[in-house]
This record gives C-alpha cells, sequence and structure tokens, in this order.
C-alpha cells in the first residue's frame, strides 16, 4: 500500500512567502503531521510538492518519494505528476498535505473497506456548515456527483454530507481514469472529483470526528486548529495526574509528555520534545523546549532549550539553560544564571548571575556570584574544567582552556589563566592600595 500526498498549493490566503504545509501546528509543521499518520498505516509515502518546493524538501525523511508540480493545475494533475509512484497492482491513499488531524484509524478503515472490490473510495464527513466543500448527492445509497461551486437547488443547499478530500484507489482504475479526465470548468483544472466520476464501484466512509478533516486554508484556521489541541493536550494531562493550575494562560505541545503529580503554573510554555517527570513544579512564566526532565524538578520563571535536567534539581528564577546542557542530581542553578554546552555535577550550586558555558563541572562545586566561564577567545570555544569540592569565589573569571583542581579554592574576584592544583589556593588580583587622606588633597588643590 502506498499513500501519495498532495503539497503543491501557494496557499494564498495563508498571505505568506512560505509553503502552506510548513506552517507549524502544535510546534511541527504541517507536512509532518501528515507523514507521520501515513507511514504508520502504509509501507511507501510520497509527496507531490510545488511552491517553495525546495524549503519543504528540508523538512522531509530522505525515505519520501518526492515529485514537483511545476505549474498547478488542479488535484487530478497533481497526482498525473506522481504518474510513476502509481502501482497498477496495488492500491494507493490520495490525501492532501494541510489537513494535519486525520487520524490513523480512519485511514486504516478506508483501507479496509477500499478491499471489498472498490475502484474508489473515499472519507465523507456530515457538517452543520458544510460551506467550501464538495458536497455529496446520493441515489439508492449510491454517490450520484459530488457537487461542487454553486448548487442548482434548495435541496442541494441543504446537503450536508460533504467530501473530505481522501480517497484509496484501486492503482489499474487511477492510470485508466487520468488521462480521461478533462478541465472544462472555470477554473481549467483538472480535478480528483471527475476521476470519482468515471469510477463504477464507489464505497464511502464516513469520519467519526470531523476535525479530522479540516484543511487549514487561513491563518484563523490554523489558530483555531491550535486551540483545539492545546485544549485536548491539557485534558488529557488532567486526566492522567497532571495538575494544570490555569489552562487558559498554558501552552503544552501535543507532542510534550509530563509525569503524574506534577504541577504546571500559569504562563507556562512546554514546547517540542519536552519529556518531563513525576512531582515536578513547572512555573509559572516559564519555557521549556525540548529539554528532558527528571523527577522532583523545580523550574520558576526560567527558559530552558535542550537541557536535561536530573532528578531533584531546581532551576530559577530567571535562569537560563541553553542547548547541551545537562544538570546532575541534587544541583541548583539560581537567578540570572545562563548555562551553555556544559555539565554540572551532582550538588554543584551556581545561585547568582553567573555565566557558565562549555565548561565540565564536578560535583558539590560551588560557584560564587558574578563568576564567568571566558570560553570565547576570539576564535574558538574552549573548554573549563573545574572539579570535585572546588570553591570559587564570587566575581571571578575562568579564563579558558583552564582546570581547577579537586577542592581547589579560588578566591573572590579572581582572574584565572593558569590551572590550579587540587587543594590549592589561586588569587589572580592586584594588591588593594589605600592612600589616606587623598580626596581631601585633592579638593585643596582644585
Amino acid at each position: 500500500m502506498k499513500a501519495l500526498i498532495l503539497a503543491a498549493g501557494k496557499g494564498t490566503r495563508m498571505k505568506s512567502k512560505y509553503p502552506k504545509v510548513l506552517h507549524t501546528l502544535s510546534g511541527k509543521p504541517m507536512i509532518k503531521w501528515i507523514i507521520e499518520t501515513v507511514s504508520s498505516v502504509v509501507q511507501e509515502v510520497g509527496v507531490v510538492l510545488g511552491f517553495g518546493s525546495d524549503l519543504v524538501r528540508k523538512h522531509l525523511p530522505d525515505w519520501v518519494r518526492v515529485f514537483v508540480q511545476e505549474e498547478q493545475l488542479g488535484t487530478a494533475h497533481a497526482v498525473m505528476c506522481a504518474r510513476s509512484f502509481i502501482d497498477p497492482g496495488e492500491d494507493i491513499l490520495v490525501l492532501y498535505g494541510d489537513t494535519p488531524l486525520i487520524k490513523s484509524n480512519t485511514l486504516k478503515r478506508m483501507i479496509e473497506e477500499h478491499r471489498n472490490g472498490a475502484e474508489v473510495t473515499l472519507l465523507t464527513a456530515k457538517l452543520d456548515d458544510p460551506t467550501g466543500y464538495g458536497r455529496i448527492v446520493r441515489r439508492d445509497g449510491r454517490i450520484e456527483v459530488i457537487e461542487e461551486g454553486e448548487l442548482s437547488s434548495e435541496e442541494r443547499l441543504a446537503l450536508k454530507e460533504v467530501n473530505a478530500g481522501f480517497y484509496v484507489f484501486s492503482g489499474a482504475f487511477l492510470l485508466d481514469a487520468l488521462p480521461r479526465v478533462g478541465r472544462n470548468n472555470s477554473k481549467n483544472e483538472y480535478y480528483l472529483t471527475d476521476v470519482v466520476k468515471l469510477a463504477q464501484r464507489v464505497r464511502i466512509v464516513e469520519v467519526s470526528d470531523p476535525i479530522e478533516i479540516v484543511g487549514v486554508n487561513t491563518r484563523k484556521t490554523l489558530i483555531s486548529l491550535e486551540e483545539f489541541l492545546r485544549r485536548k493536550k491539557i485534558e488529557e494531562l488532567l486526566e492522567n495526574g497532571v495538575t494544570v493550575i490555569d489552562p487558559n494562560t498554558t501552552y503544552i505541545h501535543y507532542s510534550v509528555e509530563v509525569g503524574i503529580d506534577t504541577v504546571i503554573h500559569p504562563m507556562t510554555f512546554i514546547e517540542g520534545e519536552t519529556r518531563i517527570g513525576e512531582d515536578c513544579e513547572i512555573g509559572p512564566m516559564t519555557r521549556i523546549v525540548n529539554c528532558v526532565i527528571g523527577n522532583g524538578v523545580k523550574v520558576e520563571r526560567s527558559e530552558c532549550y535542550g537541557a536535561v535536567i536530573e532528578d531533584n534539581v531546581i532551576v530559577g528564577p530567571f535562569a537560563r539553560l541553553r542547548e547541551g546542557t545537562v544538570l546532575k542530581r541534587n544541583s541548583r542553578i539560581g537567578n540570572f544564571v545562563e548555562v551553555k554546552k556544559s555539565i554540572i555535577g551532582e550538588e554543584t550550586k551556581a545561585l547568582h548571575l553567573s555565566y557558565i558555558g562549555d565548561a565540565f563541572v564536578g560535583r558539590n562545586v560551588n560557584i560564587g556570584a558574578g563568576t564567568i566561564t571566558c570560553n570565547y577567545d576570539g576564535k574558538k570555544k574552549n573548554p573549563t574544567f573545574i572539579e570535585d569540592n572546588a570553591f570559587i569565589g564570587s566575581n571571578t573569571s575562568l579564563v579558558a582552556p583552564v582546570r581547577i583542581g579537586e577542592g581547589a579554592f579560588v578566591g573572590a574576584s579572581s582572574v584565572i589563566t593558569d590551572d590550579v592544583p587540587p587543594y590549592s589556593l589561586a588569587l589572580g588580583r592586584a594588591r588593594q592600595v589605600v592612600k589616606e587622606n587623598w580626596v581631601l588633597k585633592r579638593r585643596g588643590e582644585e
């Protein structure tokens, strides 16, 4: 079984310079939603691209076959552009790249129904407001026509069953029918619905939840789906033992996982492939993106990107964790501390106004307020090593590459440019000079 995703349109109503299928839903481009769903029910996936094809390619897995529709001449023409992908001895699922919420179970139902001898199986839905969709006209339980555009009578205006735009075709039938489709219509385009009209054996599957077939043509629709997913995710978390104190001000991507008895405070954003353990306290006013967080962690008023935070760590308030940060068990990162591409050992503390970059910090280290690892020499980033039980005094600059040995002490306000041996005291500051009555003498001279 194959699937062909039609994603060539520009999406002019989005009013964007980017292809429509690259607009994100819950943090993920729409085209990825579709590919992930169909790849769970078919063996091969092809995509027809058009506008911005080079941009879209960058978001496609290597195993997806790509076809290009150079000129957008309708949906049937898009399928024609992938003619080499169609196997006459195999069925093919055809769907659109801007319908991200279709479920794999719905597609499986279509495939199973199609195997009852159909040439075409299509998905339908009953909508209270069918505006914008082709409507299904039946006679004796069979499809008479898929009515597009202006309807010809009050009876047809009352039709609520619509064509959802998802099809399973017999490969042999599709290859035979495509050359017979004309474009005698107002847009002078080739339509897939005209392929359906040529079939003798058509079967129908009705979708159980109409939200699955919503196509995104405007930013307004995109945001309505975003809100739907956000609410659905929060409801799932609440039902599974997570406390979300204010759902109205909490934004959690659908891909996020959160353990039981975790509390999420207001104005919190949790995004991407984030995994949060049990008994955590997240927020308020916090953003977490693509992080792995253990159990018993507290993150308050902070931003965390691509970090690994182990059990019982405290972060914040007003901390910033950047890509490559690893905080070991029971460590603490406090207010206005930035950590980048560094490992912070167990029981280590950096509580105030520090920057730690490209560093390897051991366990039970104290990093005083205002400490900076000077990791960039103007050409490359250099590492700093701070071994177990070291003490770094406040307002210290560690000029990398440099190593502070186990148990060593660095005096406050030092600039350290050379390695410090274990259990040594290092001072790197100018001697204090006091000139008594200097101010009074200067005033007198003036």
